[in-house]
């Protein structure tokens, strides 16, 4: 999900020659499913426990609305994610119609209450604000989701745990812990490089896009930290969404994700 929240997070710029030569590379080729993190809840669902029921299974979209194209149901069979995954869901989330759309909401927040005074009024101070901010969430998404993944070799998605897997605690801070540990592609523990330098790194190209009065230390600073918790709230929020959904509804919602990676 685009960076909805934070209106002078980043923009601007990714690192397309590395994706394509990763992509030409052929990434595309067919690979068994990785081995899951010893921590996840894959690790235990495959040992221990049956696939998820349909009421604990992710679904594309939460509330029928909000993207979730990058978590993975508990306990599913998931290919290795290829570089063009990475990139099809980088850019699913980046320019899906409802990220589009709350990028005019946030901006027209941030227009009213003259978020950044070098935009000005009128119709070209608001176009300001929503180019900034459209440039601010699709820089991070592909720094996080696509660019240092790619390079680090990390699987982006989001594996949740499930009521299998423990209790509101347990899956709590599993969630949030995510921002931190993840797993490579080939399913092995490891430090979330990509969130927390690709955050760094998408602050730090917006510092060349906004005016030089925002260009400070304490305002980087700011918003990784900003971005990073924002990552770990919406992490938490996948994992208790089937929760949510059956308390809500009481029925199962059919357009689950695919085990096998991606939407295409």
């Amino acid at each position: 999900m685009g960076r909805f929240f934070w209106q002078h997070s980043r923009l601007a710029v990714c690192a397309v020659c590395f994706v394509y030569c990763e992509l030409c590379a052929g990434q595309q080729n067919p690979q068994s499913p990785p081995a899951p993190l010893p921590d996840s809840p894959g690790a235990t669902a495959q040992k221990s426990a049956p696939a998820a029921s349909p009421d604990e299974e992710q679904t594309k979209r939460i509330m029928g609305l909000l993207p979730n194209f990058r978590s993975v149901s508990p306990g599913a069979q998931v290919r290795k994610e290829s570089t063009r995954d990475k990139l099809i869901t980088a850019t699913e989330d980046n320019f899906d119609y409802t990220s589009l759309l709350f990028a005019g909401v946030i901006a027209a927040d941030s227009f009213v209450s003259k978020g950044t005074p070098e935009f000005h009024q009128g119709g070209a101070g608001f176009a300001r604000y929503y180019w900034h901010t459209v440039a601010d969430q699709s820089v991070e998404n592909y720094f996080v989701e696509l660019i240092v993944p790619a390079m680090t070799h990390e699987d982006s998605r989001y594996f949740a745990m499930g009521r299998q897997g423990g209790g509101f605690g347990k899956r709590f801070g599993y969630s949030l812990s995510r921002v931190i540990r993840t797993r490579t592609d080939a399913g092995k523990p490891t430090f979330n490089t990509a969130e927390i330098a690709g955050s760094a790194a998408a602050v730090s190209v917006s510092m060349f896009y906004y005016p030089s009065a925002e260009r400070t230390v304490g305002n980087g600073l700011r918003n990784w930290g900003l971005d990073i918790t924002y990552d770990a709230v919406t992490f938490a929020f996948h994992e208790f969404w089937p929760d949510i959904r059956q308390a809500a509804f009481g029925k199962r919602t059919k357009a689950a994700v695919s085990p096998q990676g991606p939407s295409r």
